[in-house]
């Protein structure tokens, strides 16, 4: 397995007590197919029913129920490939992986092992600090995801629930190319921005329709990969952060003591921040893989997939390029407002006809920062992207100032309503009428004459301080530019 050739970065390398670690961090992520029926059955996929209830004979593994290829799982995994920049391949095969679980029927796996329908690819991905890098996809190869065994319905007994048997996973692996827990989970974000912009999976890590199994291993900056263990099943991007730390610490920690590592699956305890060993890494021949009898292989058309090209949607990065080419918008602005599909939309909608830069200030600040506080995403936004127009557009109007907007937006928030009625209801119009400002501010001048002194002789950024205080005298409604005019004429600055 090839690894982008990246230089040794100091600054994400791990001080141990005998010198510097670098983290080598590999992710398999587990995403839930969006389809309304089951990869090989017609079954319902959807969340929560009773246990038991949407299972099919084929799900439940009965005596000669034979699996039939669902053509929209397939249509989902090509999408999502070529989302990825990935090959796609015209002929891959259905394997069975061989293991017993309780909550897995058929006493197999049906998966796909040397032939994936998705080939290499790439993911781009912006960090936190302004670095830019590239993650290589291995492959994406479609399988049917297990039960579920639940522990806590009776004292001696566990009870299986069928109703995800069935259910169909693209498991996307990515190549070794990430070297910190922050990488990893800004590449987690990206790739489920992805799939929720292509409509491919939800991305809810809630239900556990994301999940991920993290590889980690340490080295000294340099040499060859060390021995990598696999951390199975977490659920949460802040999770899979806190599991590469303590990963990463508790092998370096092994390794300086003189221990070496030992390949093995483990589990992240959230509860007490650390993994712990849950049984020996099994390789591929563990499996017994071999082709599924009951499936043919499965052999695609170069018209399919390019009519599936030619259909997709605008993704993050294409969107993120127009925004700043077209808005002239920051790159930080537009990877923000192109995070989530509808946040981005939402933008759009209130950029419309409007500025833009403008539009997105109040986007990420003030209504992004309001669902952040009150934990809402912006479909469930009480404000609509036509209100928040509203108000820009009486800002720049000159009918309503900055400092007005903000409790016109607050107002909106809460009770909903038109902002003009809202804004002519409360008498809440900005004061352009220079005499009434020029009472406000000849009164403000009486009251300092010590900074008005100050102002024309020696410190014209005083201006501000003025500008300020007519604007809090005159409870936000004096125009801010009329005040600036009439006090650098008043001061002579």
């Amino acid at each position: 397995m090839n690894v982008i050739a990246r230089p040794v970065d100091p600054k994400k390398l791990i001080r141990g007590a005998t010198g510097d670690w670098e983290v080598v961090i590999g992710l398999e992520v587990h995403a839930q197919v969006t389809s309304r029926s089951k990869l090989f059955s017609g079954a319902s996929t959807e969340f929560g029913g009773e246990p038991n209830s949407y299972v099919s004979l084929v799900d439940a593994a009965m005596p000669g129920m034979l699996p039939v290829i669902n053509e929209e799982c397939i249509k989902q995994a090509v999408r999502t490939g070529l989302g990825l920049k990935a090959t796609i391949n015209l002929k891959s095969v259905f394997d069975r992986k061989n293991y017993f679980y309780p909550d897995l029927p058929q006493g197999y796996q049906i998966s796909q092992y040397k032939s994936p329908i998705v080939g290499e690819g790439e993911v781009a991905v912006d960090l936190p600090d302004g670095e830019a890098i590239k993650v290589g996809i291995e492959r994406l190869h479609l399988e049917q995801d297990a039960g579920k065994s639940l522990h806590d319905q009776h004292p001696t007994m566990s009870f299986v629930d069928l109703n995800r048997s069935g259910v169909a996973l693209m498991e996307i692996v990515s190549k070794p190319d990430l070297r910190s827990a922050e990488e990893a989970k800004a590449y987690v974000t990206k790739l489920r921005s992805i799939l929720r912009y292509l409509g491919t999976c939800d991305g809810d890590m809630e239900k556990g329709n994301l999940r991920a199994d993290v590889n980690v291993s340490v080295r000294r900056p340099g040499e060859p990969l060390g021995t990598r263990c696999e951390i199975k099943n977490v659920n949460s991007i802040r999770f899979i952060g806190q599991a590469i730390e303590h990963e990463a610490r508790r092998q370096i920690e092994i390794l300086e003591d003189g221990g070496r590592i030992e390949q093995e699956t483990r589990l992240f305890d959230p509860d007490r921040g650390e993994t712990r060993a849950m049984r020996s890494k099994e390789e591929a021949h563990d499996y017994r893989y071999f082709p599924d009898p009951d499936l043919l292989p499965l052999e695609l058309s170069p018209s399919v997939v390019e009519d599936l090209a030619a259909h997709l949607p605008e993704l993050p990065d294409a969107k993120k390029a127009r925004f700043m080419r077209e808005h002239a918008l920051s790159a930080y602005d537009a990877n923000v407002l192109v995070s989530e599909r509808e946040t981005a939309e939402f933008f759009e909608d209130v950029a419309r006809g409007r500025d833009a830069k403008v539009a997105a200030n109040w986007v990420i600040n003030d209504l992004a920062g309001r669902l952040n506080r009150e934990s809402k995403d912006i479909s469930a936004s009480p404000m609509s992207a036509q209100q928040l127009g509203a108000i820009l557009d009486l800002i720049a109007a000159g009918t309503i100032s900055g400092k007005i907007a903000k409790d016109v937006f607050e107002i909106v928030w809460r009770e909903g309503g038109e902002p003009a009625a809202i804004v002519k209801a409360g008498q809440m119009e900005q004061v352009t009428d220079l005499s009434a400002i020029e009472k406000v501010v000849d009164d403000i001048m009486g009251k300092n004459p010590d900074k008005v002194e100050q102002a024309r002789s020696s410190n014209p950024k005083l201006i501000g301080w003025f500008v300020g205080q007519v604007m809090k005298a005159s409870g936000g409604k004096a125009n801010p530019q009329a005040v600036n005019d009439l006090l650098k004429r008043k001061l002579g600055v």
